[in-house]
């Protein structure tokens, strides 16, 4: 049996980058080519740092003719995520096409159910006028109780306000959001469907643990070969790939609601550099002692931390549950 090695902060950095990559290439050639037997891939790109590696990743594995990329930028969508995902595409030599989904998502009336349920907290709200997010309280990472969500509205001479949001409000706005993310995994399959390719899908390995994605959204793929890689890894991969500088010195956003917004805001709570550590100390089973005294952090802190990653792991377990379909039979 190996010894496990004593806790650093070093443990989250791969030991061989080449290799990793040469291990997730070859893999994603065995599964796509052979076991889904499909021709090449098909990944949405937003020029955010995980989309971006994927189809690096892709682009080796299959050759950059084999691979489509498409940007599907919306009413509320960052023209930077535009703008970046053109630059990652003639990078590496792949074909990119743009389908504009503000028409489908108007028509599932996504921006309309959110600001439905907006205007009862923020009567004055208008999307003509103000710009909107929610994200987390920074109220439960330490001390064991579940996240508040505020909803902040910012009108155009830049005032904001903010309320902390009740569970109608909260999950009314969720719902219609998600429109985003089911919308583009249809677009996506139409191409891979007509090209007959696997779908990339491009969640790491925290947004798969702590279920920050939507179910048969971005959750929905044939293939993610970067599910088990933290960020810091993932961002590795992305300098040994050759990803455009722009596209890893940028903020890690969810480019979802018109107002800008990072993912630590909205979700995670913490900065991705301390999470990984902290997550690998969590889930390879280091005592919260020893991991307090390397992060420079109380053992009772790092233990409310961890009881937080166990929170959001089991209270997500939906997301990552296969349909139950053993009724009969079994």
């Amino acid at each position: 049996m190996t010894q496990k090695k004593p806790f650093s902060k070093d443990l989250i950095l791969l030991d061989n980058v080449e290799k990793a990559v040469d291990e997730i290439v070859l893999k994603l050639q065995n599964d796509v080519l052979h076991n889904i037997k499909r021709f090449g891939a098909a990944i949405g790109i937003s020029g955010g740092i995980d989309s971006s590696v994927c189809m690096a990743l892709a682009a080796k594995a299959f050759g950059p003719e084999k691979v489509l990329g498409i940007m599907m930028p919306e009413h509320d969508s960052s023209p930077e995520s535009e703008e970046l995902a053109r630059e990652l595409a003639d990078k590496f030599g792949v074909k990119a096409i743009k389908e504009d989904l503000t028409p489908a998502l108007a028509g599932f009336k996504c921006y309309e159910r959110r600001d439905e349920a907006v205007k009862r907290v923020f009567p004055e709200y208008d999307p003509k006028t103000y710009k909107m997010k929610i994200g987390v309280r920074q109220t439960g990472l330490y001390n064991n109780l579940p996240p508040l969500f505020s909803l902040t509205i910012i009108d155009k001479d830049g005032k904001q306000q903010d309320k902390i949001l009740q569970a109608r409000e909260y999950l009314q706005i969720v719902a219609a959001s998600n429109f985003k993310q089911r919308a583009r995994m249809s677009m996506v399959y139409y191409h891979a469907e007509a090209l007959h390719y696997a779908v990339i899908g491009t969640p790491n390995k925290h947004e798969q643990e702590q279920g920050f994605f939507v179910k048969y959204g971005d959750g929905g793929a044939d293939v993610m070969p970067i599910g088990n890689l933290y960020k810091t890894q993932v961002y590795q991969l992305a300098e040994y790939l050759g990803v455009p500088k722009r596209i890893i010195v940028r903020t890690p956003t969810t480019d979802t609601y018109s107002a800008e917004q990072t993912q630590e805001e909205f979700f995670y709570q913490l900065p991705f550099q301390l999470m990984d550590i902290f997550w690998l100390g969590f889930e390879n089973g280091y005592p919260a002692k020893e991991v307090g005294l390397v992060m420079g952090e109380t053992e009772e802190r790092v233990e409310a931390l961890f009881r937080n990653f166990e929170r959001k792991r089991l209270t997500t377990e939906y997301l990552r549950m296969a349909p139950v379909r053993d009724y009969f039979g079994s």
